[in-house]
């Protein structure tokens, strides 16, 4: 697996958040081996700064994910990615910028419909102003379909079914966070590693339980 910069970057703070709650779900030793594999061993015990520097290429954070499922099989790469996507929102993507909106006392009271109507294109738009990801968000009749229109998560991939686990559950956990403390059933139904023009997330807005 060799990577072919995009020239698309997420912030370095993205980046950190990531790798630390990986390294929190697999312990060091587990998420050296997934860097060495991923040709990031750059990476090993020396993680990007704490910072906005768009400097975190979109390959490279693809070619991660892609070596959690070389390594762990489909099925084991899909959950870590899912739990490194969760664990990285609850360790400290709630703090950026207009998300922070989302934890007011104004913000807690509303109807869950609010919060999610609110809530959602506010997790679009930090991506969308801090890094070279672009997302969008539609409401549906029992849903709002979450797009990413440049997508770091199958930057380069190709498969027959979708990829992006990590954004699954960076959307699960930040629904979570947004709603008080209910899970939501979050599907990927388009992905371009599958050949669509953009990767979607349906997020339905009834809680699940």
């Amino acid at each position: 697996m060799s990577i072919t910069y995009s020239g698309f970057n997420y912030p370095n703070r993205i980046a950190r958040i990531f790798l630390l709650a990986m390294e929190e779900i697999m312990g060091k030793n587990g998420l050296n081996a997934v860097l060495n594999m991923a040709k990031l061993s750059n990476l090993i015990d020396n993680y990007p700064p704490d910072n906005l520097e768009k400097q975190f290429d979109f390959a490279a954070f693809t070619a991660l994910n892609a070596a959690l499922e070389e390594m762990y099989g489909p099925r084991g790469g899909r959950g870590l990615s899912l739990r490194g996507g969760r664990a990285s929102f609850a360790r400290g993507l709630q703090g950026f910028g207009a998300l922070a909106g989302v934890g007011d006392l104004a913000f807690k009271v509303l109807p869950l419909g609010a919060k999610l109507k609110m809530g959602l294109p506010a997790m679009a738009g930090i991506f969308t102003q801090v890094s070279d990801q672009i997302s969008r968000v539609e409401e549906k009749d029992d849903h709002f379909d979450y797009y990413i229109d440049r997508c770091p998560c199958c930057w380069g991939r190709k498969s027959d079914k979708p990829v992006c686990h990590v954004a699954v559950g960076l959307l699960q956990e930040g629904l979570r966070w947004v709603s008080g403390g209910k899970e939501f059933r979050v599907d990927e139904t388009a992905c371009f590693a599958m050949g669509d023009k953009a990767c979607v997330f349906a997020v339905y807005k009834e809680p699940v339980g």
